[in-house]
């Protein structure tokens, strides 16, 4: 008997793509063209896999996936489709027991890939009797803050929605600048603890000698000025999270402690004698290769095994150059709106530059980069003089022609596909600037969809081109 598939999406050519593509690989497949159809479907259909689209009217993915997880029985392995996804949306999917994410506009050789990896898993626990997916609380804010859909971030994405609902120690490794923080504070907003406190301490910037005091509190009379008790960070985090940022600069004294802590669930004060026990659950972070520092005798190799129960390694933004336009679009937007320069765009040589420098600083010396470009330009479109990098010798000038809208065009060494990929974008920057942001207006001036034009400004970075008024 074939595999079952269903397919979900209100695009009937999208589903008539992925139809094609799965039942020549011998897959049975069945269709719905919307959240409230494929509920009703999935009784009669009995699907292993469910291809699931985000964005649909009256019922989106997401609340369909949560309506299916209230449904008793036997359920598909659910794959979240979308064009238009955030960290925020892929994190969600993955606490509602979402299988995997795939991003339109999708390769069909992955998303075969994928079914099969689906199936391999749904075949693995037929027969098991399956718990509930516990309901999930709508995604905070912090998460909001994670920009970037290339392949790398997805994973960690989808790392972070998995690892949230649980107690597990996570660690999260990667260069300075990588948005180390960032994950920290989306794991804690997306679990059940989100309403409690999440206390960060940065290991490397506080003196050994305050460290452990910080960390674990002391009673009166503990040193010279302990004129009272004070609560250290892991009880004030009780409940909670607690965030030690750094960890591979912790003392080994520290981190026998520390080690204690996390294996007791117990503490002691300085000065002390009274077992306090304390519920945290832990996250930390590190620059530092943590394995080099074993083989140094620096780090325990017992409490790295602790801290390493859930890996999280963050990509360096040289090896996610396609998220680059997302992060320069949100920055914009963010330090626009502190200068009141709203509207401001990059010119092609800007972006150009931007995209061939290699970032050792990460997401952070990008963010930085923006800012002084936004503060130093007088004009909409953001040139290479207003942007300062180091050890960046600016491009020479190829031939150029003045656009209507104010920057040069270069045509030396460039492809027709190149400029006409400019031009279209100056286009649209300007339509949207004059329709204040009005996306539907802006794609009926443009006689386009105003699903072409959300991929469109997506492609382009022009979400804050214009102010939304929809």
């Amino acid at each position: 008997m074939a595999q079952k598939v269903l397919l979900v999406d209100d695009e009937r050519n999208v589903r008539k793509a992925l139809s094609m593509t799965l039942q020549k690989s011998g897959y049975e497949i069945g269709e719905a063209a919307s959240g409230a159809e494929a509920l009703d479907t999935i009784g009669s259909f009995q699907p292993e896999v469910m291809l699931l689209d985000l964005r649909m009217p009256e019922l989106d993915g997401m609340e369909t996936l949560r309506r299916m997880n209230r449904i008793e029985g036997k359920k598909p392995k659910v794959v979240m489709m979308t064009a238009y996804g955030s960290a925020s949306d892929v994190m969600e999917a993955m606490k509602l027991g979402a299988f995997d994410y795939v991003q339109k506009p999708f390769d069909l050789i992955q998303v075969k890939q994928v079914v099969a990896k689906a199936l391999q898993h749904a075949q693995s626990e037929q027969g098991e009797q399956e718990g509930a997916t516990p309901k999930a609380a709508d995604t905070a804010e912090e998460g909001s803050g994670l920009v970037g859909l290339s392949p790398a971030m997805q994973e960690v994405y989808k790392l972070v929605g998995k690892v949230s609902m649980s107690k597990a120690t996570v660690l999260i490794q990667g260069e300075s600048g990588t948005g180390k923080e960032l994950i920290a504070k989306a794991i804690h907003a997306n679990s059940p603890r989100a309403q409690k406190p999440l206390v960060a301490v940065n290991c490397g910037a506080i003196p050994e000698n305050l460290l452990e005091s910080e960390l674990f509190g002391y009673e009166r009379g503990a040193f010279t000025g302990a004129v009272g008790r004070k609560q250290g960070m892991f009880e004030l985090a009780d409940g909670g999270t607690l965030f030690l940022d750094e960890v591979g600069e912790l003392s080994l004294a520290l981190q026998v402690k520390l080690l204690r802590v996390l294996q007791e669930r117990t503490l002691v004060r300085l000065g002390g004698v009274e077992a306090i026990p304390v519920d945290v659950r832990l996250i930390a972070a590190t620059n530092r290769d943590l394995r080099e520092r074993i083989r140094q005798g620096l780090f325990r190799e017992d409490l790295y095994y602790r801290l390493h129960v859930v890996p999280i390694q963050m990509p360096p933004l040289r090896e996610r150059k396609e998220d680059i336009p997302l992060l320069i679009n949100h920055f914009l937007a963010k330090y626009g709106r502190e200068t009141g320069k709203e509207g401001l765009y990059l010119s092609r040589a800007a972006h150009d530059m931007l995209m061939a420098y290699d970032w050792p600083g990460n997401v952070r010396q990008l963010e930085h980069a923006i800012e002084r470009a936004v503060i130093m330009t007088n004009i909409a479109a953001i040139q290479p003089e207003h942007i300062q990098l180091p050890g960046h010798a600016s491009p020479a000038e190829g031939s150029s022609r003045q656009s209507q809208h104010g920057h040069a065009i270069s045509y030396e060494g460039r492809t027709m596909r190149d400029i006409l990929q400019e031009v279209e974008r100056e286009v649209i920057a300007r339509a949207l600037k004059n329709e204040r942001g009005n996306k539907l207006q802006t794609a009926k001036k443009l006689g386009i969809s105003r699903r072409a034009l959300l991929y469109k400004i997506q492609l382009y970075g022009l979400d804050s081109v214009g102010q939304e008024q929809e």
